[in-house]
């Protein structure tokens, strides 16, 4: 096992955060999760408006905001007004990453795009993530994720065939644009640490981010013509992975796709004719008999519990397991035992908030405080640009921040 060492991998980066709601504000908090120093920088006042969405505390915030928000500093800056945006543009001047969600052309109106840190912080890594990207004939279309979903092709694949196109009730579309965003910062870092290139422009799309996920449909559909189509609870071309529902009323997912696997599988279930059929010995042959492949499971799962099918499976070898919500997740021991939750302290009291992952060995990231109020570090923060507290107190009474 490596040893700990004191500093997180991102300890001594600055990132200057002006995005609202989720997709760029999570890039930030992955960053702020192992070591960056996050300014998240807000409206006066209101602040993000995430602070106010979903279920509230007593206090009126959000219970999504204390893990979103955390680990960051936060300061106001009135971005309508020129000296709001001219502490902005000091704030980037100094900093190694910015990340942005305005629409495409908000920043260059304000003079705050790219081309005006090029004489002032060349080695600047402006992320920028937008519904459609920075060019093309859709760069100037609002994108949320629910639509961006759609237009990446992923939304057409999910839900039963000849049913209305389902979505998780998750902004999965900002959660992975975050993702991406993070992981093209840590790439843009990287290369100006290996002097293999200056700052650069990190361009992230909701949609392009969702449509990295398409694994083999593109090529499938040039090579052979095939569009691939909604499958419900299966997935196309392997046999079987399924979900399958039990005599209490739980359903179980169960993954027999694999040739040593599916004949284990056959046989827990009682079912050695097709375990020994030679036509079902590889996936091709299964795909041909996949209806009646998955009656058989399905009959046996429906006469067992589901604590009953698990347990036989699992003594197979074979991949399974519940479905579960998140009170599931908050019990089981295996989460606790990973780590997988943190406490937080905020005005209504402790709170859970999922961990960041991945886990590194020798520099694990850390939550060091829930997300904050509105402006919380402004005294701080624009001190250290050099703003005496005077300045700050006028342009507080001014509304500039």
């Amino acid at each position: 096992m490596s040893t700990k060492v004191s500093k997180l991998p991102l300890t001594g980066i600055k990132v200057i955060e002006v995005g609202q709601l989720l997709a760029g504000p999570f890039a930030g908090t992955l960053l702020a999760y192992f070591g960056a120093d996050v300014i998240k920088v807000e409206p006066p006042k209101t602040g993000d408006p995430i602070r106010k969405w979903r279920l509230l505390d007593k206090q009126g915030t959000s219970f999504w905001w204390y893990s979103l928000g955390r680990n960051k500093r936060y300061v106001t800056a009135n971005l309508r007004d020129h000296a709001g945006r001219t502490l902005l543009k000091t704030l980037i001047s100094g900093a190694d990453v910015l990340i942005e969600n305005f629409k495409p052309g908000t920043m260059e109106n304000w003079g705050l795009g790219p081309k005006d840190f090029a004489d002032i912080n060349p080695d600047l890594i402006y992320s920028r993530i937008s519904g459609y990207g920075q060019t093309g004939p859709n760069s100037a279309k609002p994108g949320y994720a629910s639509v961006t979903e759609a237009f990446s092709g992923f939304r057409y694949l999910n839900g039963f065939p000849s049913g209305v196109p389902v979505r998780p009730n998750l902004s999965l579309g900002d959660s992975v644009a975050g993702l991406h965003a993070a992981f093209g910062i840590a790439l843009a870092l990287l290369g100006k640490e290996r002097k293999n290139s200056p700052g650069q422009v990190v361009d992230v799309a909701l949609y392009e981010s969702m449509f990295n996920l398409m694994e083999g449909v593109l090529p499938e559909f040039d090579g052979a013509g095939e569009i691939r189509e909604p499958s419900g609870s299966t997935i196309t071309g392997i046999v079987p992975t399924n979900t399958y529902l039990c005599r209490d009323g739980k359903h179980v997912v169960i993954g027999g796709n694999g040739d040593s696997i599916f004949k284990r599988l056959m046989l827990a279930i009682d079912r050695q004719d097709l375990a020994d059929d030679p036509e079902l010995s590889s996936n091709p042959g299964r795909l041909v008999q996949e209806q009646l492949i998955d009656s058989a499971i399905a009959g046996w799962t429906s006469a067992n519990s589901s604590e009953a099918v698990i347990a036989a499976l699992e003594q197979a070898d074979v991949p399974v397991g519940p479905i579960y919500n998140i009170q599931d997740c908050a019990n089981d021991p295996h989460y606790q035992a990973r780590g997988l939750f943190e406490s937080v302290q905020t005005p209504s009291g402790d709170l859970k908030v999922p961990a960041i992952l991945p886990k590194l060995d020798a520099t694990p990231g850390t939550t060091k405080w829930a997300g904050g109020e509105v402006g919380k570090h402004n005294q701080e923060v624009y001190t250290e640009i050099g703003l005496s507290s005077d300045e700050i107190k006028n342009m507080e009474t001014q509304g500039i921040i």
